[in-house]
C-alpha cells in the first residue's frame, strides 16, 4: 500500500503522477468507510486504478477537460464502476457524456468526506476545484509559484479573478493540491506571492504560462 500523501482521522490523501505531462491523479478516502473519490483520468493510471479498486470508488471528478487530464479515462472508467463528473461547460469533450454536470457549491461525498466544486474559469471554461477543510485540488487553476496557463488576456484576467475571489477566500492553512507536479502550496502562501505580483505594473496583453515572480 502505497504511503498517503496525506492522512488524519478523517481524510486519507493519495498522489500520483502518472503519464507523460507530470499530471497528479488524487484518490480521496474516507477512513471511516473506506469509500472513495477519484480525481482527474490522465495517462498511465494502473497504479492508481489498482489502488482505488481497495476502496469503494463512490465518484470520477474531472478538474476540466484538457486532453492530458483525460488521456486514462476510458481505462479508469472500464475497470471502476463510479458515475463521471465534470464542470458543465467542460461536459462536451468527454469521451462519453458525463453522469454528473457539476455547478459551483455542488457537493461529491464520499462516507463522511465531502468536496465542495468551486467553479473557477480561466484555464478553461468551465474548469472547477474541489474543496474540503483543510485540503484544495486545484486542477490547473493555481499551482506553486502562479496560476494555470491561459489562451488570452481576457482569460489571463478571468483565472486571476477565480483565484482571488474563490481560491483567496479559504483558509490560510488550507493545502493546494494542482493538478502536475510533485510540490503542493498552501493558501497562505499563494496569497502572499500573488501581492507580491500585483504590487508591480503589468503589460495589459500579458498571458500563457505566468510566474508570479517573473511577471
Amino acid at each position: 500500500m502505497p504511503t498517503p500523501r496525506y492522512q488524519d482521522d478523517s481524510i486519507i490523501i493519495h498522489k500520483m503522477e502518472c503519464g507523460p505531462y507530470e499530471n497528479n491523479m488524487y484518490l480521496v478516502v474516507c477512513p471511516q468507510t473506506n469509500e472513495s473519490i477519484l480525481i482527474d483520468t490522465p495517462a498511465d493510471p494502473e497504479p492508481m486504478i489498482e489502488l482505488a479498486k481497495t476502496t469503494s470508488v463512490k465518484a470520477i471528478i474531472i478538474t476540466h477537460n484538457h486532453i492530458d487530464h483525460l488521456l486514462g479515462f476510458d481505462a479508469v472508467t472500464e475497470a471502476i464502476d463510479a458515475p463521471v463528473g465534470i464542470g458543465t461547460a467542460d461536459a462536451d469533450a468527454l469521451p462519453r457524456p458525463a453522469d454528473r454536470l457539476i455547478n459551483d457549491g455542488d457537493v461529491i461525498s464520499a462516507g463522511n468526506v465531502s468536496l465542495t466544486a468551486v467553479f473557477t474559469p480561466g484555464h478553461t471554461a468551465g474548469s472547477t476545484c474541489f474543496y474540503t477543510p483543510g485540503h484544495l485540488f486545484s486542477g490547473d487553476t493555481l499551482f506553486p509559484g502562479g496560476p494555470g496557463k491561459t489562451g488570452s488576456p481576457e482569460l489571463f484576467r478571468q483565472i486571476v479573478e477565480s483565484i482571488t475571489t474563490k481560491l483567496f477566500t479559504l483558509g490560510d492553512d488550507d493545502n493546494v493540491f494542482p493538478g502536475h507536479g510533485g510540490d503542493e502550496t498552501d493558501v497562505k502562501t499563494a496569497k502572499a506571492e500573488y501581492a507580491d505580483f500585483a504590487s508591480r505594473e503589468h503589460p495589459d496583453d500579458l498571458f500563457g504560462d505566468v510566474l508570479w515572480k517573473d511577471a
